[in-house]
């Protein structure tokens, strides 16, 4: 089970949800931030050879939004997180993963949940 206050990202190649676990015991989550490709702030993207140009912007968002969760981290903002992403978005997030991100990790599930509800992404966390 996921600690209070755990935060939990659920990904794809286009969007985030970052939700927060509200229950003192047990798991409730409440949503906290959108992210969207528009709101990280644009920066180099990874290096994406021989991959198409839809590919390509998705793994830049991937790494993106990794950034931003290491920041969230190095900046003492959450203590535990939860990732859920589709596989090929989850790889490109491992990849870039800050030690200290690693380190708060409690889980990662390899599946496509950002348009489930909070019912469905709670049930795959239990």
């Amino acid at each position: 089970m996921l600690p209070h206050n755990a935060v939990v990202v659920v990904a794809d190649g286009h969007s985030a949800t970052i939700f927060r676990n509200i229950a003192k015991h047990g798991l409730e989550l409440t949503e906290t931030e959108k992210v969207t490709p528009d709101s990280l702030t644009s920066g180099p993207t990874a290096q994406l050879d021989e991959i198409s140009p839809r590919d390509a912007e998705e793994a830049g968002f991937a790494l993106q939004l990794t950034r931003h969760l290491n920041a969230m981290v190095l900046k003492n903002r959450l203590e535990d997180i939860a990732i859920i992403a589709d596989p090929s978005t989850l790889g490109v997030m491992r990849k870039h993963y800050h030690k200290e991100l690693q380190l708060r990790l409690r889980k990662e599930i390899a599946k496509t949940l950002t348009n489930a509800d909070i019912q469905a992404i709670q049930n795959s966390l239990l």
